[in-house]
């Protein structure tokens, strides 16, 4: 494998000798591009001697080869460790003021980040915006490990052990030749040309499952139901309504080995939506909607073969309850339920899950979505054997 070895300016670029020599001992093909302040901890004549290969981190020489774009070219997986919370900022906004930058904008290659920092800065509200994006995006961010920092402080921000690092490098193809389809979003019922009952889902987790099953080496087909943010490596369906979803998931999953029904679904439609927009000086002060039901699209949908997954939105105290109810009724083979309670979980980062099976198994997971997302991938990985 052709491995591009980022490095940024941060107390623990040193530790990106033992990552060269673990990967070059390996077999792999190492070539290192630290940023000029990674330069400031650790020299380029290092780097050279142990991937083998010259380093030129400065993007004005060389310029008639196109060097961002040879680079972006060559790899087959970006790996950026460490990555400080300034490289995670500019990164998420899309600047490229260096070499580095101009690579990571080009390259269609993987792209896994293991960030380094101080606790305060990795738990800053801007530097966890900035990882919700670029995880969004579909660049893989590794959780930093807990224990000493630079100073006399402990806590989480350290980069990862180089075992780590690499396990997470080569952690791909346990859903090699699967076909997962992952639903995601929340749908919109028109009611006429610019209004519509909906509901508050923002997709984040079914994206996440997407963004998760991909690495781990599956075709995935994302159909995403009026969600923003969507990485650009995924394929994907964009639907509105649940009749539009409907239509999509029973023409992929004809085929597919797993279906995750991670979106939202109105669970009714307007009767008879307007084509022309509904005023309120002509309507007075009240305005009655017939609403009919939508099918029960996850409930609907089978196929040879297919391993279902379920979601469902309680606001009960008997959650595992109700989640038990929904996976018989939908003949699921797995559901996560979560409490919605108040508003949470919708648009947020970390959620609580409860996970139930149709062999028994009720496990409850908390975390950040990508981390439920990991842990659902595995169950999955597990159930197809």
């Amino acid at each position: 494998m052709k491995v591009l070895l980022g490095i940024t300016g941060g107390i623990a670029a040193y530790k990106a000798t033992e990552i060269i020599r673990a990967l070059t001992e390996s077999g792999h093909d190492v070539r290192v591009l630290p940023t000029q302040n990674a330069l400031r901890f650790i020299g380029a004549t290092t780097l050279e001697a142990l991937s083998h290969n010259v380093v030129d981190a400065d993007l004005y020489t060389d310029v008639e080869s196109v060097k961002h774009i040879e680079l972006a070219q060559w790899a087959d997986v970006l790996l950026v460790a460490p990555a400080t919370a300034s490289f995670l900022a500019r990164t998420a906004s899309g600047i490229a003021d260096d070499l580095l930058g101009n690579v990571v904008l080009a390259t269609k290659a993987r792209v896994v980040v293991a960030p380094a920092m101080h606790t305060e800065m990795w738990q800053n509200d801007a530097t966890t915006a900035n990882v919700a994006t670029l995880r969004a995006r579909g660049i893989e961010v590794i959780e930093p490990a807990s224990g000493r920092l630079t100073g006399s402080d402990t806590g989480v921000g350290r980069l990862p052990e180089t075992e780590d690092i690499i396990a997470a490098l080569m952690a791909t193809g346990t859903l090699s030749g699967k076909h997962v389809v992952v639903s995601a979003g929340g749908t919109r019922e028109p009611i006429d040309p610019v209004r519509f009952i909906g509901n508050y889902s923002s997709g984040k987790q079914g994206v996440a499952i997407a963004v998760a099953a991909q690495r781990a080496g599956a075709q995935v087909t994302l159909v995403a139901a009026n969600v923003e943010v969507l990485p650009a490596s995924l394929e994907v369906v964009r639907v509105e309504t649940a009749l539009e979803l409907e239509a999509a998931l029973k023409g992929l999953c004809v085929k597919a080995d797993v279906l995750v029904m991670a979106a939202a679904v109105a669970d009714f439609r307007v009767a008879n939506r307007s084509d022309s927009k509904l005023k309120k000086s002509t309507l007075g002060e009240s305005l009655n909607l017939e609403l009919v039901a939508n099918p029960d699209i996850l409930k609907g949908i089978s196929g040879a073969g297919l391993l279902k997954v379920g979601f469902a939105a309680e606001t009960s105290e008997n959650l595992e309850e109700f989640a038990k109810f929904k996976l018989a009724s939908k003949a699921c083979n797995l559901l996560v339920a979560n409490d919605v309670s108040n508003g949470a979980v919708f648009g947020k980062d970390e959620t609580n899950v409860l996970i139930v099976d149709d062999k028994g198994l009720a496990l409850k997971v908390a975390g950040t979505k990508t981390h439920i997302a990991e842990q659902l991938i595995d169950m999955i990985t597990d159930r197809l054997g």
